[in-house]
């Protein structure tokens, strides 16, 4: 469970290796997922496109444009998904977005449409569904192309002329962050969540996409599924989290990384601690009396608040501290040996810098993450790999990256 036993020196070159295979053949350990989506040239300005997001227990939709000043959300709409506890056919949830949507008919021909669940991007930048999950049913939507849907679903009811394009929640923050930043000062962009779940995407050139068989320079986002990653080494308790996660053998980075296994990974350890009388039984009472918990509680104790939280003795404090603190540097190199992975592969950051559109809790919320996150950018992407990456943190990126998508590609 040590943080040293993540050596970005030492694994950034093998996850190099583990994307280029992704982007030769397909079945390999990082699907290196097309998305067929350019981020070249800038964003028109004062058109209209109407964006959707859905992919987890909320839907949204909204209006929206770039402007001088950036881009304006205007108009939204927010409600329950389709599916939740009860479930809902494929036809229903698309009546239910064709519903959602209409009054925006008017005024934009043009569908950004961020879906966070599993699916296939096809090279007319639709989306084929593989499965809906995260509490949401909708049965019957295995296979189906989700904007060709909507599309057929307008046209019955009289709206013609539109086009849509569907992209995941990484790609969007890629798109989102990078639409009103100067392209001409990086060398290129990688998009990165880090929250809840943790994944990145990143630009290739399609005559490098193998699998793809296709020529030509111009370059489209490359959905990696980067938490599937499984060559770094675990302990004894990502293995017990493992087991006993919804998915065992599946995403073992994400399980290093992500906000939530953050919170599940320090109550195993505290638990084991108590068992061997390191924590007192008062101390894992008060921590059982939390039930489950996320990275924000790892946090406040990786700052020493545990004392006064949980009302506990200074030395417990500190070892609550010491634990959240490993934690998140374990997670801060994990993510560090991704993006400098990213940077080999692509060959950029040599000379100017390659920008990380980056969004989530664990970068946004933490006081550790990104500091130690940064810091090791600095010592092993910079000062190992000479490359250099900044950081650019968004917020609420899914819809201007939605709109982004399709007005740089329809």
């Amino acid at each position: 469970m040590s943080p040293e036993s993540i050596d970005p020196a030492v694994f950034a070159p093998r996850m190099a290796e583990s994307m280029a295979e992704g982007l030769a053949a397909e079945g390999c350990t990082l699907p290196m997922i097309p998305t067929y989506l350019k981020n070249s040239g800038a964003v028109p300005l004062m058109e209209n496109a109407v964006v959707i997001d859905a992919g987890g227990t909320n839907f949204r939709c909204a209006l929206a444009r770039f402007t001088e000043k950036g881009c304006e959300i205007s108009e939204v709409k927010k409600m329950p998904m389709p599916g939740i506890g009860k479930s809902a056919t494929w036809e229903e949830f698309i009546s239910f977005v064709a519903d959602a949507v209409m009054p925006y008919m008017d005024r934009a021909d043009k569908i950004g449409f961020c879906f966070s669940y599993s699916a296939d991007i096809t090279p007319e930048i639709d989306g084929r569904v593989i499965r809906i999950d995260k509490e949401v049913v909708i049965t019957g939507s295995e296979g189906k192309l989700v904007g060709a849907s909507l599309i057929a679903e307008l046209e019955r009811r009289g709206c013609r002329g539109k086009s849509a394009v569907i992209l995941n929640d990484t790609a969007a923050v890629l798109l989102g962050v990078s639409a009103t930043l100067d392209k001409e000062r990086y060398s290129g962009f990688i998009g990165q969540i880090n929250g809840t779940g943790t994944n990145t995407c990143c630009i290739v050139p399609l005559e490098k996409i193998g699998k793809l068989h296709a020529a030509g320079e111009d370059g489209v986002i490359v959905n990696i599924e980067s938490g599937l990653y499984d060559a770094f080494p675990r302990g004894d308790f990502d293995l017990e989290l493992d087991r006993e996660s919804n998915n065992p053998g599946l995403k073992h980075l994400e399980k290093m990384t992500s906000g939530v296994y953050l919170g599940a990974l320090s109550r195993k350890i505290f638990f084991a601690a108590a068992e061997e009388g390191i924590l007192s039984r008062h101390c894992v009472e008060e921590i059982a009396a939390l039930g489950q918990y996320n990275a924000s509680a790892v946090d406040r104790w990786a700052s020493g608040e545990a004392k006064d939280e949980l009302g506990v003795s200074e030395d417990e404090a500190l070892f609550l501290r010491e634990v959240c603190l490993a934690l998140f540097d374990r997670s801060a190199r994990c993510m560090c040996t991704n993006l400098t992975a990213i940077a080999l592969l692509t060959g950029e950051g040599k000379d100017k810098p390659i920008c990380v559109c980056a969004e989530g809790s664990l970068v946004q919320k933490s006081r550790h993450f990104r500091p130690l996150l940064e810091k090791y950018l600095a010592e092993y992407a910079l000062g190992v790999f000479g490359r250099k990456l900044e950081l650019t943190v968004g917020y609420e990126t899914t819809l201007p990256g939605a709109a982004a998508a399709v007005l740089l590609n329809k």
